[in-house]
């Protein structure tokens, strides 16, 4: 178990990313590729990057790249650096700009616990050459496993987001804090997250806590093993349907012009209803907005689901409703 202690400074502090981090999406990924899973939503992603990983010209490009992500234990702070919210370029250039000693330290812990490369050496040296060829194999991994599905993951995280708002909006901190029940229990000023591989804990000493919301973090949050980096917890999202490349998506949704195309495929009400929930909305918002009653937005909120244009989620007595990554295409077509 991991138990994370909050002063009320640290609660104040608390946020929740603003979008997709490239580089734990990078890494988590990789994660996931060597992972074997029965999981229907990245099953085909899997197989897919596979092929085109065989395609190259040799295991070597990014051999590196992949003994330091096995699918279980440790791996790396070096490889998340807090600049990657910033964007891949920023990231990538904290990662080649990483201090000798937290590469010595990060290597010599990693050699402990997995087998290594001989490369492996010289990266805990801090030779820039060897840094330089570990980005660059990072920017050839993400363009061939992460780019072509980028927008359906940014749509999975800022579906995530919206419920976070909610929950904040409705119950504070606290309530955000709650929403992730059962991945993890809020209680008490210690946020406990339950299956996480080792026991630890982690106070926050007035630094706060940064949320960030991942597709491909599988099961159970991940935090950075380095007490002293700025504090992040990253958690699943729901990954809202099977993961395709976005110009699949895009060309079976590129139909229809404005509400009124939308309104003869749907139906006026379920159209409306579809857009009602843009930003997300609850079973009790969609009915007041639209004048119809509980039951009925209800019933034209599963028909939606049902097609895999909305997702919901329960909370307490309430249910919120957004979009799939297809609702949103069909919405913005």
């Amino acid at each position: 178990m991991l138990k994370i202690y909050f002063s009320p400074d640290d609660v104040l502090r608390t946020r929740v990313a603003p979008g997709a981090d490239p580089l734990w999406e990078l890494i988590l990924s990789v994660h996931v590729l060597q992972v074997r899973s029965p999981d229907p939503l990245t099953s085909g992603w899997r197989r897919g990057v596979s092929r085109e990983l065989r395609r190259l010209v040799g295991a070597e490009p990014l051999r590196l790249l992949f003994a330091l992500n096995p699918g279980r234990g440790y791996f790396p702070d070096f490889l998340t650096p807090h600049e990657g919210l910033q964007g891949l370029t920023e990231g990538l250039e904290a990662v080649r700009s990483t201090p000798v000693r937290l590469l010595h330290r990060d290597m010599t812990r990693m050699a402990g616990e997995h087998p290594l490369p001989s490369s492996a050496a010289a990266l805990a040296r801090g030779e820039p050459e060897v840094l330089r060829h570990l980005t660059d194999s990072m920017e050839r991994y993400r363009e061939l496993a992460l780019s072509p599905y980028w927008a359906h993951i940014q749509a999975a995280i800022e579906s995530d987001r919206m419920r976070r708002a909610r929950a904040l909006l409705d119950g504070g901190v606290a309530g955000l804090l709650d929403s992730f029940r059962p991945l993890a229990r809020w209680e008490s000023g210690v946020l406990e997250i339950h299956g996480y591989p080792e026991s630890r804990e982690l106070h926050l000493d007035g630094r706060g806590l940064l949320l960030v919301p991942s597709f491909f973090c599988a099961g159970t949050p991940v935090a950075l093993a380095d007490p002293d980096l700025p504090p992040v917890l990253v958690y699943p999202v729901d990954r809202l349907g099977g993961l395709v490349p976005a110009e699949v998506g895009g060309a079976s949704t590129r139909a229809g012009a404005g509400r009124d195309a939308l309104a003869a495929l749907l139906g006026r009400t379920r159209a409306a209803v579809l857009e009602a929930t843009d930003a997300g909305c609850t079973t009790g918002e969609v009915a007041r907005r639209l004048r119809i009653s509980p039951a009925a937005a209800s019933q034209h909120a599963t028909v939606l689901r049902n097609a895999g244009l909305l997702v919901s989620h329960r909370d307490r007595n309430t249910v919120l409703h957004t979009l799939t990554p297809l609702g949103r295409a069909i919405l913005d077509a």
